[in-house]
């Protein structure tokens, strides 16, 4: 029996979510449309809404999908979506998702098999992932840091996350960007968010099209399935994985990356982040702080707002267990980057923003590694540096 395709659309406003799914239902005037809002609370599952309309949906389907339920979404929508497999084969369904999921986790925890419940990679297959980005929206989420909310991820509520960040978020995710051009030509900011959009998601196919199109625009690609889909969420979401950066400049923005094999000292790295956040509104990787010699230390900032976080351990030679326990993503990163003595330990840092300075950027990045002298202390001594960032280490 053939599987069905499942694409999936986010969006950084109703409208811009709604020309997404357009757009595909336009170019595949069969697919079923199910459309999903998530609303977090401030405690236990989120409440559920789901519509859903299509060629083939039976009224019994569509009536048992519009009732507001409070659950966990996961399974919610995977009932949906084998309710659907059973009335229309193959269906092709466009998953609208609201704003307020963490996507990728989101997405790895729905395609996870469950034990004594059917797969839903058995019956459906997934496409690429679709963002509507409105432009006017983005720019101001990215300047939005005084607030922040809680996403769900599939399991739990995330930690806080500002506007900003789950605007840099929704556009790495996708693997088409829709961006819809202003009615006025003398508007140019559709141009400078497509080129911002780009250096966020190199590999994202960008999408400029009319707010009001005749006909739909999408390229076939954004219309087949993706191989291996799983595998490469997973793969985004591992900790040490290095964001991707576009070479040279577009209208002014620049993507820089930033690599190194010594611990860097936290003093010296609070410093400088005058200096490296300088124009910057994305910057992302994982570092290696002499103050935390076991921690692989996540960086995360989006506009003004930057955060370290404690995101996994560094795996070491003679630790089986954890070596078994880690992804095939992240035993073939740490083979390929393995050190006699500093094992897979690294610094890789990607930033994104208008008219970097370059080698002002990697030079104060520089001076915050340990030098000669300070490496020799080993590990002890390391540790024993204070660290205004993440706190001293317990002893």
């Amino acid at each position: 029996m053939p599987k069905g395709l499942l694409s999936i659309v986010i969006g950084n406003t109703p409208a811009a979510r709604g020309l997404a799914v357009d757009q595909l239902v336009g170019a595949a005037p069969r697919a079923v449309v199910l459309a999903a809002s998530i609303h977090c609370r401030d405690t236990g599952y989120p409440v559920v809404q789901r519509f859903v309309t299509g060629p083939g949906v039976s009224q019994s389907v569509s009536q048992s999908m519009s009732r507001v339920a409070t659950g966990d979404p996961v399974v919610i929508l995977r009932q949906d979506l084998l309710a659907i497999r059973r009335t229309v084969m193959p269906p092709h369904v466009v998953l609208a998702l609201s704003d307020e999921l963490d996507l990728l986790p989101f997405l790895v925890e729905l395609w996870r098999p469950r034990t004594g419940a059917s797969a839903l990679s058995d019956h459906y297959v997934p496409a690429p992932i679709v963002a509507g980005l409105d432009p006017a929206a983005f720019l101001a989420e990215l300047g939005c840091v005084h607030r922040a909310a809680r996403l769900w991820d599939g399991t739990d509520h995330t930690s806080p996350l500002t506007p900003a960040e789950r605007a840099a978020r929704r556009v790495e995710a996708a693997h088409g960007v829709i961006v819809p051009t202003p009615p006025s030509p003398t508007d140019r900011r559709t141009d400078g968010v497509a080129a911002l959009a780009h250096h966020l998601n190199p590999s994202a196919t960008l999408i400029q099209i009319a707010q009001q199109p005749q006909t739909a625009e999408l390229p076939p690609p954004l219309l087949r399935p993706v191989p291996d889909a799983l595998e490469e969420w997973r793969a985004r979401l591992e900790p040490v994985t290095v964001a991707p950066a576009r070479p040279g400049t577009d209208l002014g923005v620049t993507s820089v990356v930033w690599r190194a094999r010594r611990p860097l000292h936290p003093e010296r790295l609070a410093d400088a982040l005058p200096t490296v956040m300088a124009g910057v509104v994305r910057g992302r990787g994982h570092l290696w702080l002499s103050s935390r010699p076991a921690a692989v230390v996540t960086w995360r900032s989006a506009g003004p707002h930057m955060e370290l976080h404690e995101a996994d351990r560094w795996l070491e030679s003679g630790d089986e267990s954890a070596w078994r326990g880690a992804s095939p993503q992240r035993r073939t990163l740490a083979s390929w980057f393995w050190h006699d003595y500093y094992g897979e330990r690294r610094n890789a840092l990607t930033f994104t923003g208008a008219d970097l300075d370059r080698d002002r950027l990697c030079s104060a990045l520089d001076a915050a590694l340990l030098n000669d002298r300070e490496l020799s202390l080993g590990w002890d001594g390391w540790a024993a540096f204070p660290d205004p960032l993440l706190g001293d280490a317990p002893r």
